[in-house]
Order: structure tokens, then sequence, then C-alpha cells
């Protein structure tokens, strides 16, 4: 009984670690894709998505098209309306094809 303590003892930290180890490869994952530009034809912020017309999206194999998009953050879309020129980075996110940054275009 005392080594099974001793082992969720010592577990819980390294499930911490873990946990902090895939939010830093997350983020510099995303910080590696490209980023594309795109026009926003309508901004859904009750469900976190936009609909764009976008570049092709190479880390994707994606040609340019209009279509949804789910974002990283509901807060991404603060300030975002129809006809906005912006830069985006899409990943697959839970199967999902996400927008992980932002920005207007430059």
């Amino acid at each position: 009984m005392k080594h099974i303590a001793l082992a969720l003892a010592l577990a819980l930290p390294l499930g911490s670690v873990a946990s902090a180890v895939a939010a830093q490869d997350t983020a510099s994952t995303q910080a590696s894709l490209p980023w594309v530009d795109a026009q926003v034809k309508k901004v859904d912020t009750g469900r976190g998505r936009l609909t764009l017309r976008h570049g092709d999206i190479p880390n994707l194999d994606m040609p340019g098209m209009t279509m949804v998009f789910h974002v990283a953050d509901p807060k991404m879309l603060e300030g975002v309306k129809p006809g906005d020129a912006i830069r985006i980075a899409v990943d697959k996110v839970k199967g999902r094809l996400t927008v992980v940054r932002l920005q207007p275009a430059q």
C-alpha cells in the first residue's frame, strides 16, 4: 500500500510537468505555422467561427478558397468585421481546422 501511495505522490508532479511541456510544444508549433492572407466574409462570435476567403495554406496542403474556420480563442474575434484584411495561421486542433493566430494584414 505504501508503494502505491508513493507512486501516486511521484506521478502527480510529473503530470504537471508533462502538461507544461505539452503547452510549450504547442506554442512553439503554432509559432512556426505560416502566415496566410485572408479576407473576412462573416464573423460568428456565438460559435467562435470565421468565414474567410484565404490563400493557400501550405502546412495543410490546402489551396485558397472560402470556408469556415473555428478560432482557438473567442477573444480573437474582438474587433474583426466582414471586409477586414487579415493574416492567419491555421492548424488542425482536435480534428477541426482552427485559426490559432490572427492579426491585421500589413
